[in-house]
């Protein structure tokens, strides 16, 4: 089975928790906004421990380092052969600094030529409501775990 982790980065504001989320990239994509945002997340490599593996990935995929502490939030089997294991933490990042790695595809299909896209192309602070209804639909538990653990803590 793969195994993915990632980091749910999220800040309050205005009295509202708001998370970032990032955009895919690539041609898919394009013009996909509800569905089309996702935590920053990837696969993990063999020996790699999860928290390093998302901490990695977080880097690879926004262009910043986490630099406060990581708590679990939870993991989930999102498809028949893959679990997401994912962390979170509370930090208020410039988003100006984003910027993806890159990935190569054929594209268009069929046509035998190589293209470079961003592995993400937007990053968004958004409110846990619209980071619902944007995100694709196997992260939507991560957010709703999120927003549990930060109400019992305010309880």
């Amino acid at each position: 089975m793969k195994r993915s982790a990632g980091i749910l980065v999220y800040k309050y504001e205005d009295n509202k928790i708001k998370v970032l989320l990032s955009h895919f990239g690539g041609p898919y994509w394009q013009g996909v906004d509800k569905g089309g945002w996702s935590i920053p997340k990837g696969e993990m490599e063999n020996v790699e421990k999860a928290i390093d593996a998302a901490k990695r990935e977080f880097n690879e995929e926004t262009n910043l380092k986490i630099s406060t502490n990581l708590d679990f939030l939870a993991s989930r089997k999102v498809s028949n052969n893959k679990l997401v294991i994912m962390f979170y933490t509370n930090s208020d990042f410039d988003l100006k600094e984003c910027k993806s790695n890159n990935f190569e595809m054929e594209f268009p299909k069929g046509s035998g030529k190589k293209c470079t896209f961003p592995e993400m192309d937007k990053y968004e602070w958004m409110d846990l409501n619209k980071a619902k209804e944007m995100i694709i639909e196997s992260q939507l538990y991560f957010l709703d775990r999120l927003e549990e653990n930060l109400n019992n803590l305010h309880m």
